[in-house]
């Protein structure tokens, strides 16, 4: 059974991006967790001078936080009726991004599902910088939805690497079942530096054929650009309909999950997007 996380801030970018996540297992059994957090506006104020008791005011976000969620439940129940998906509301007086990875651990979930949304203006920075954050936190691999997204097989999966990783299974997991449940191809991006692999590099792309198994995958080595560039002129070339990284904190993805460029994949990546944390390892 999966157990798989669904921030919402009830906005039709999170309901998104909780349907893709039905649609995308709706074949296996999984557990969903409905978070949503709530910090007052006066909680700059009276609310740390104040008991929420004192005053009321906890107990009535957290009361409308639950109607909205089991409303939602509700809703979720009846649109999909999927009897191998069980929905838990869970909602909490936290910053969002302390909140799911609080609860990835408590819950040890398999995944976080959340929308991220176009840098248009205060409030799409702010979600947007929320899937930033959850990503760099790397509490469990993060699949960012985008905005308007609308639901299709990850029939194309691109996997840009450097080859600078000693992969291990725990880290492919998730992206090897979503290949299998899916019958997907996974295009496996190198983006060359000018030079030849060496021999470590040699070592780990065998290493990742190995692991990727009977999981149809090809091997590409794209001359040399920016990454960025390279993720779009592939996009463009072939149907992708899922982006997947490991976040390598010591080499390729140091460069690329540092700001400006996170914020470009996290804010206009036009499909989903797969971040995978270093220390998935088992």
């Amino acid at each position: 059974m999966k157990r798989i996380i669904l921030p919402t801030d009830f906005s039709e970018n999170a309901h998104n991006a909780i349907n893709y996540a039905i649609d995308l297992f709706k074949d296996v059994t999984c557990t969903f967790y409905l978070l949503h957090t709530y910090t007052p506006a006066i909680y700059q104020a009276e609310y740390v001078l104040h008991s929420p008791g004192q005053i009321g005011l906890g107990d009535i976000y957290q009361e409308n936080a639950l109607t909205q969620l089991n409303a939602l439940k509700k809703q979720l129940i009846s649109e999909f009726n999927n009897k191998k998906h069980t929905f838990i509301v869970h909602s909490a007086f936290n910053i969002l991004v302390d909140e799911i990875v609080e609860t990835s651990q408590k819950e040890g979930a398999d995944l976080v599902i959340m929308g991220t949304q176009g840098a248009t203006g205060a409030k799409e920075i702010f979600i947007g910088t929320n899937t930033v954050h959850v990503i760099k936190r790397g509490c469990c691999p993060i699949l960012a939805i985008p905005p308007d997204f609308k639901f299709e097989q990850p029939k194309e999966i691109l996997f840009p690497t450097d080859f600078e990783i000693d992969y291990q299974k725990g880290q492919l997991q998730e992206v090897i079942q979503l290949a299998e449940l899916h019958h997907s191809n996974i295009q496996v991006m190198h983006v060359s530096s000018g030079y030849d692999l060496t021999s470590s590099q040699l070592q780990n792309k065998a290493k990742l054929d190995g692991l990727l198994g009977e999981i149809p995958h090809l091997f590409h080595e794209e001359p040399n650009q920016g990454i960025m560039t390279a993720i779009n002129a592939f996009q463009e070339k072939k149907q992708i309909n899922m982006l997947v990284m490991i976040q390598n904190r010591h080499t390729f993805l140091e460069r690329l999950f540092i700001e400006p460029v996170i914020k470009k994949l996290g804010f206009h990546q036009t499909i989903p997007f797969l971040v995978i944390p270093p220390h998935q390892n088992n």
